[in-house]
């Protein structure tokens, strides 16, 4: 990495300001608070390829165990550690001549973000017809993910040892900002023309709104240095071992031994390093699990908003900020649960506290439609839901080795997401088959296989794997 910056060229506020900030002033250095833009840059697109778009389904009559489906339209999620080390190691052509290996990776996902995002503002979904607002969804979901693998590999290689965790803070509010926009400020758009409880909301001028403002992580590419590309060790090792055996064997020489040794460096010594780990098989189910019961109840918060009798409008002013402002003070508190009491009893605490907040949903459903009672139920979930996902990175981030932290990471991240996708997929069927009070009791049960899995990990494997 490159040596830490000192002069007040370094800022991106005058020197006297940076003066007064005293520790805090490491956010105001110029290669940290581009993290904000690349936050704001990833956090995105998430929302637009299931979460805003399940309002926009459930207004044109779309059922509710079609829309449950759609999550599986967000599988590139849990799958992108298979492209990960493509990513990590190839050019893109021509902009990487241009920009460099990460900043060309990362114009050429943003690229196709834009376009994605706004072909599915011109999709015109219906009941008949919503071939191509999945497939516009799909793009979304795989030019996202992998603009996620190319940002973090970026944060790791541009910031300084010191500077890692203000630019992850830094990034996390920028995500989260983004959220709100995605989610509440495309509400807030398409419900702007629409009048009367049938009719539907002005979704192309949203979507095309969101797909400009992609514009922002393309600024902050253009305005970032190209971080140094630097090997390991280890996989100098292990490129080493490959080529001495390809060596061994005329058969394998010349460009497909070259090959061989690339894909074993790049996609397979990554998962043999994390596998020598003891009881990574119930390390990977636990991963799994976690949030499982958090994310079953948030796959079917739109339809179960709109159906109690809340407008748009009400759950893009309330829902979304107040979403949004707790899960940013609920990783907060995580952060310093963690730097107090450790990871595992953090994830005790943030496991706990999902399970529980998912009744709030319950009492909603007996409420009725009280904005009042909204606000504290999208409060106390997305508090909790915070405090747990913070934890949950915590403890992600140590189980990586360092020589391949960005494509074991995306493999922790990537199994993760598998219950948002695979095994939540089913939650409008669920929904549909039984009243919204039950469904959302049973998501309370569903977050206790994850918390029975953090007992057995941390019973068997503490000292092996547990602890960073």
């Amino acid at each position: 990495m490159s040596s830490p910056m000192s002069t007040s060229a370094a800022y991106v506020l005058p020197p006297q300001w940076v003066d007064r900030l005293g520790a805090a002033a490491v956010y105001a250095e110029r290669r940290v608070a581009l993290f904000f833009l690349f936050g704001f840059s990833s956090g995105l697109p998430l929302a637009l390829s299931f979460g805003t778009l399940t309002y926009w389904l459930t207004q044109v009559g779309t059922a509710k165990g079609e829309i449950g489906l759609f999550a599986l339209l967000t599988v590139p999620y849990a799958f992108k550690f298979v492209w990960a080390p493509f990513i990590d190691r190839l050019p893109f052509p021509i902009l990487t001549r241009l920009f460099g290996r990460r900043r060309g990776w990362m114009l050429a996902t943003q690229i196709g973000l834009m376009i994605s995002i706004a072909a599915v503002g011109f999709s015109a979904p219906s009941p008949g017809n919503l071939l191509p607002v999945a497939m516009g969804a799909l793009a979304i979901a795989f030019f996202s993910a992998s603009q996620d693998i190319v940002i973090d590999a970026h944060r790791v290689e541009l910031l300084d040892l010191d500077q890692q965790g203000a630019g992850a803070g830094a990034y996390q509010i920028g995500y989260r900002i983004a959220m709100l926009v995605s989610g509440g400020g495309a509400l807030i758009i398409a419900g702007l023309g629409a009048t009367g409880p049938e009719a539907v909301g002005n979704w192309e001028a949203a979507y095309l709104a969101m797909a400009l403002l992609m514009l922002v992580g393309v600024a902050a590419v253009l305005i970032s240095p190209e971080p140094e590309q630097q090997d390991s060790e280890d996989a100098i090792e292990r490129r080493a071992q490959a080529a001495a055996f390809i060596g061994k064997r005329p058969g394998l020489r010349g460009p497909i031994g070259d090959v061989s040794v690339w894909l074993y460096v790049s996609a397979v010594a990554p998962f043999l390093e994390f596998m020598k780990k003891g009881g990574w098989a119930p390390i990977l189910a636990f991963v799994l699990f976690y949030k499982f019961g958090d994310t079953l109840a948030s796959m079917m918060t739109g339809p179960f908003y709109l159906e109690l009798g809340f407008s748009l409008e009400q759950v893009g002013l309330i829902s979304k900020p107040v979403g949004i402002t707790s899960t940013i003070l609920g990783a907060v508190l995580a952060g310093v649960l963690v730097y107090r009491l450790g990871i595992i009893k953090s994830l005790w605490i943030g496991g706990i506290a999902q399970l529980v907040s998912n009744f709030m949903f319950v009492l909603l459903a007996w409420a009725g439609p009280d904005p009042w009672m909204l606000g504290v139920t999208v409060a106390v979930e997305n508090f909790a839901g915070g405090m747990g996902a913070t934890a949950f990175m915590a403890y992600m981030a140590s189980l990586c080795n360092v020589a391949y932290t960005a494509t074991q990471y995306a493999l922790l991240t990537s199994l993760m997401n598998v219950g948002r996708t695979l095994f939540s997929a089913p939650a409008g069927f669920l929904a549909e088959a039984v009243s919204w009070p039950i469904f959302f009791g049973l998501t309370v049960l569903a977050a206790v296989p994850g918390l029975l899995l953090l007992w057995w990990v941390t019973k068997r494997f503490s000292k092996e794997v547990v602890e960073p």
